[in-house]
């Protein structure tokens, strides 16, 4: 009989255990406070680990002032830069755009009001709970160790990155896309040009990213428009292993990946480890805003072939209001129903920007979506969260300070650690048997800021490796609640999935299909808000956790997309040609769009999916959904409009209409 299955008896052994851990690990560490070991300057830094004491914050709380943008001056600046009318450097020697913002409580929730003394006030919604947002900073450990030795690749005036060493540093292959979607971070296919990195310029800017202290551990993700399109796809993840980085992922639509299981196993070959998968829903009426014919089939045969490749999935899901933030349920119990193939769920609040920039005042307040709109909908879709079962995604950084101290000043590489601003991404995990299915919230039997607390106070005693490690199993036990857990996870269940992500034992759990052994599936669901021009906030740029690696350095993720909108500004520098030239001399890429299906070979899969989730069909809304329904409408009014304006020379001004010219065709 499998180990503690069904038997009730062993959850009173177990929380006899812990009731011993807890007298033993406080009873320690009373004396273990006393003297703490001096902090060590590891080989991947060239300064010290951090005392949780040491750890600065940004101002947090409301009401508060923060730094922010102009929404007419930064895109009147840009176009100012892109005609040639004034050079880029004026963004890193000058505070081009830069106005106040205050952020406030209003009726219960988090708002954020700016004006600017050309353009006027602009203001919205920054969280619709204020509660779920004081819990989120309540949390926040604080901040990183400070960037450094990075000179030549943060400087970018106010929009630099100062703090912490990152976690995702993603490179775009290509602006070429395969699809056609809204809303999109580039504007892939409209820009006019193409933009793609040669060779020697993939190879530079990973080359690059090794110079900066502290070293970073990071995943490294191929992005684009659609990475897969780039003749460097395979070599530049070989490449990225080869330096050393042993997390690299591919953030793909999966088309190709659907199309071909030996291209997914190339890229498995390759050392691709993760595929950060668009995933707007369940059933092709959920992803029908895509405007692809059969998406949802595409998606299934994606996850399909990367599992057996041995690549690991990620669902990444832009949310918007109203559009398909219904979704959030079944895309949760879509992971939990197939917990042996999906490990990750990242969530998107939208960012209006790209082709949304200049969007209407109206659609901006109907479509905004906030984390605080994510919890509330997990928990109504679910039944299975709570405000309190949330974090901010930079309470991670506790733990990668822990191991960066049990890995020692010798190790070659910092770890993963995420640092980011309070407001910029939450996180909460689901623990689940991948063979019986029960599952249960980590936060619901895992005392989490308890267990953070005395991690931090071992981190701060920085003993040795072996003494640490037994610290804290001691703490993991001490602030485990086993009546409130899956009735069939054990205690060394326990210990082996925080072993394995952390890697503190040193044992190797293999890679691919070998890791995917364990038993048990630890659910992460992250909502990761990315900033527009409307809630921009400096504080969060300056603490950015994934930097885009350019031909000009490292920009945060946020001023690269929006901000002052540096993607628009380097890639018109660094253009490789306009698009008719580059048909010209490459050819036509596929694109899918207006309803046309992918050809799939094969349309089989081994994945549960609920009847009810995916022949759901949405109530479809009068209203523009995106900036080409506003687009349109602008042109219905402004002909309508002209069609009045003549009736009206016509019939009350008694003007003549113009006779239309005859046109002749010339030979």
């Amino acid at each position: 009989m499998p180990r503690y299955r069904g038997k009730r008896a062993l959850k009173y052994l177990d929380a006899a255990i812990c009731l011993a851990a807890r007298g033993l690990f406080d009873g320690i560490q009373f004396f273990n406070k006393y003297r703490p070991g001096p902090s060590f300057t590891p080989k991947w830094s060239d300064k010290p680990l951090l005392k949780s004491w040491e750890k600065s914050k940004p101002k947090l709380g409301w009401p508060r002032e923060t730094d922010s943008l102009c929404p007419k001056c930064v895109v009147e600046a840009r176009e100012r830069i892109l005609s040639g009318e004034e050079d880029h450097t004026i963004l890193i020697n000058s505070k081009v755009g830069e106005i106040k913002a205050e952020i406030i409580e209003r009726d219960g929730q988090v708002w954020m009001v700016k004006e600017c003394p050309i353009h006027g006030k602009f203001e919205d919604i920054m969280a619709l709970d204020v509660n779920f947002l004081s819990w989120i900073e309540k949390n926040f450990p604080g901040r990183d160790i400070r960037a450094h030795n990075d000179e030549k690749l943060h400087n970018h005036g106010s929009s630099t990155i100062r703090h912490g060493r990152g976690s995702v540093l993603t490179v775009d292959l290509t602006n070429r896309c395969n699809m056609m979607c809204d809303p999109c971070f580039m504007d892939a296919n409209q820009v006019g040009f193409v933009h793609e990195l040669s060779w020697d310029e993939v190879r530079e800017i990973l080359d690059n990213a090794m110079t900066i202290k502290p070293r970073r551990q990071m995943s490294v993700q191929f992005s684009g428009g659609e990475p897969t399109l780039s003749p460097h796809f395979f070599r530049a993840i070989k490449y990225a292993r080869k330096l050393g980085y042993n997390s690299v992922q591919a953030a793909t639509n999966g088309i190709e990946f659907a199309k071909s299981l030996d291209f997914a196993r190339k890229a498995a070959e390759c050392g691709l480890r993760y595929a950060y998968l668009q995933f707007d829903g369940i059933g092709n009426d959920a992803n029908s805003h895509r405007k692809i014919g059969n998406l949802f089939d595409v998606k299934l045969r994606a996850i399909e072939n990367l599992h057996k490749a041995g690549v690991e999935i990620i669902l990444v899901t832009t949310l918007v209001n109203d559009v398909n933030n219904d979704q959030v349920g079944p895309i949760i119990r879509f992971a939990m129903d197939n917990p042996k193939k999906i490990a990750f769920i990242a969530f998107q609040p939208v960012s209006f920007t790209g082709r949304d920039e200049q969007i209407t005042d109206e659609r901006r307040a109907r479509q905004r979506y906030t984390l605080s709109h994510m919890a509330r909908d997990v928990r109504s879709q679910t039944g299975m969260t709570q405000n309190e079962h949330w974090f901010p995604l930079s309470l991670m950084g506790a733990f990668a300070d822990f191991a960066d101290l049990v890995h020692g000043p010798q190790a070659e590489w910092g770890q993963v650690s995420c640092s980011c601003h309070p407001n910029c991404g939450v996180g909460t995990a689901f623990m689940i048997n991948k063979d019986t299915k029960e599952a249960a919230p980590v936060p619901q039997f895992l005392d989490i800021p308890g267990l953070v607390a005395d991690i931090r106070k071992l981190t701060d005693a920085a003993r040795g490796r072996l003494f640490s490690n037994f610290m804290m199993g001691l703490a993991l036990f001490k602030n485990y609640k086993p009546f409130r857990a899956p009735a069939s996870l054990a205690l060394v269940d326990l210990l082996k999935k925080f072993d394995k992500s952390f890697g503190l034992s040193g044992q190797n759990y293999g890679t691919g299909v070998v890791r995917r052994k364990d038993p048990w599936n630890f659910l992460f669901v992250a909502g990761m808000w990315f900033q527009d021009l409307f809630n921009y906030d400096f504080r969060r740029t300056e603490m950015c956790i994934i930097p885009y690696a350019t031909q000009e350095g490292e920009i945060s993720f946020c001023a690269y997309n929006t901000g002052h909108g540096w993607r628009n500004i380097i890639e018109h520098m660094h253009m490789n040609a306009t698009v008719a030239k580059w048909y010209e001399e490459h050819g036509r890429h596929q694109i899918f769009a207006g309803g046309k299906s992918v050809d799939l070979t094969s349309y089989d899969h081994s994945l549960v999916i609920r009847t009810e989730d995916s022949e759901r069909v949405r109530d479809r809304s009068e209203l523009p959904q995106n900036a080409r329904d506003e687009k349109l409408l602008r042109r219905k009014a402004a002909k309508e409009a002209a069609q009045v304006r003549a009736y009206y020379e016509e019939m009350v001004l008694k003007k003549k209409k113009e006779p239309t010219q005859k046109l002749v065709q010339l030979s």
